[in-house]
């Protein structure tokens, strides 16, 4: 067993943050003393290092605590495909790295060129990812539906599903989440997410919402289609719809 102080001082994770995951249930430890001080076991260091995997990977918290917690949830396979989001997210800083220099050289005529910037590969993989670890039957529904599409179909299916948050996007200033036409959109997009990948019960919904609005590349992505605050927007309108 090791004491919260051995583990902060072990992984680099602060005591106030291990407090924290133990407080919203993502990380409890194995045991209290009669003091009440948190003792973690092996089994805790291991789920730990699962959690700084995703973390590193920029998932929200909500969303690593259904993962960890889903019943379908495969550690191993987890691992491998963590590590392919690694490597895209390596690739992508490289070609980053390679775009400044190339500033550096050429100055601002290039900039034009914004490949470098390009999350589409990565954001695409970690979908697909977030399916298989949060419901296997979702993700086998997905592979299905999606394996025989071109890249092209692919790339129509992503901007027509952007198109339905540019639509959220006009909503956000003008009406409440709970508003007849947001929640509307919100069964819109329920629809088009059952068609085109996936049976989206509403459990499903609330997932995506909460991973909408829960930081990393999705809420840039939406954000930057409905400008700021949509994807919060989202979240609200599905969890509303949800209930």
């Amino acid at each position: 067993m090791r004491t919260v102080h051995e583990v902060s001082k072990l992984t680099g994770v602060s005591i106030r943050t291990l407090q924290y995951y133990d407080k919203i249930g993502l990380l409890h430890p194995a045991e209290y003393t009669e003091s009440g001080y948190r003792l973690y076991d092996d089994a805790d260091l291991e789920k730990l290092q699962q959690i700084l995997l995703f973390r590193e990977l920029e998932f929200p918290l909500k969303e690593i605590q259904r993962i960890i917690n889903s019943p379908n949830f495969d550690k191993s396979k987890a691992l491998e495909q963590q590590i392919t989001l690694l490597e895209l997210k390596k690739e992508r800083l490289v070609n980053l790295i390679s775009f400044a220099r190339e500033l550096q050289v050429t100055g601002v005529d290039s900039m034009g060129n914004f490949e470098a910037f390009d999350t589409s590969k990565q954001d695409e993989y970690a979908a697909q990812a977030r399916a298989s670890w949060g419901n296997t039957d979702a993700y086998q529904e997905y592979q299905k539906k999606c394996s025989g599409k071109t890249s092209s179909e692919m790339q129509a299916m992503g901007d027509a599903l952007m198109d339905l948050f540019a639509e959220f996007g006009k909503m956000k200033n003008i009406i409440p989440p709970s508003a007849p036409e947001a929640q509307a959109q919100v069964q819109k997009l329920q629809q088009f997410i059952t068609d085109h990948y996936y049976t989206c019960t509403n459990e499903i919904l609330k997932g995506l919402g909460m991973m909408y609005a829960g930081g990393g590349a999705f809420t840039e992505n939406i954000d930057k289609k409905g400008g700021k605050g949509t994807a919060t927007f989202v979240n609200d309108a599905i969890q509303i719809y949800c209930k």
